[in-house]
């Protein structure tokens, strides 16, 4: 009888992450579908970048006491401990993990940049549902995500 080969769907799988308890849906989701298809994950944290602080009537947030050094080592050690959820699980399921932390100014085009950087080609993550009338459903950074990338995307909820 003759082996039939079957090819994978997906070879490598961007789960982004955020370190709240709603993306460790994503990342479950995205370690179960990659253990699947015998697939490798990268992980990505996405960081804003520095800003001032502004104050008066224009005032947008305000970062009490933070130099920009300060505001990256905050950030890191977050991206860390929320990317470190990810490499544990995908041990636990015997798959290759990769991560990657990225600094832009929205979290959708971050992702999308790092899923085209480790040339994945499907995206898992949650939806936190959090803004008004574009997130009512999804959220809105998973709802830009939809509507702007070429790769599929699961999305847990």
């Amino acid at each position: 009888m003759p082996v039939v080969q079957t090819r994978r769907m997906f070879k490598h799988i961007l789960v982004p992450t955020d370190g709240s308890k709603l993306s460790a849906k994503g990342i479950r989701a995205g370690v179960e579908l990659a253990r699947s298809m015998k697939a490798k994950v990268t992980g990505v944290y996405v960081i804003p970048p520095y800003a001032r602080s502004i104050y008066g009537e224009a005032a947008l947030y305000y970062v009490p006491g933070m130099s920009p050094g300060e505001y990256e080592n905050a950030c890191r050690t977050a991206a860390r401990k929320a990317l470190q959820a990810l490499e544990e699980q995908a041990r636990k399921a015997g798959i290759t993990c990769a991560t990657r932390v990225v600094s832009d100014t929205q979290p959708h085009a971050g992702i999308l940049r790092a899923a085209r950087a480790a040339k994945c080609d499907a995206i898992a993550m949650a939806s936190h549902g959090r803004s008004a009338v574009g997130g009512l459903l999804l959220g809105s950074q998973t709802a830009r995500i939809l509507e702007r990338s070429r790769l599929p995307v699961l999305v847990a909820r």
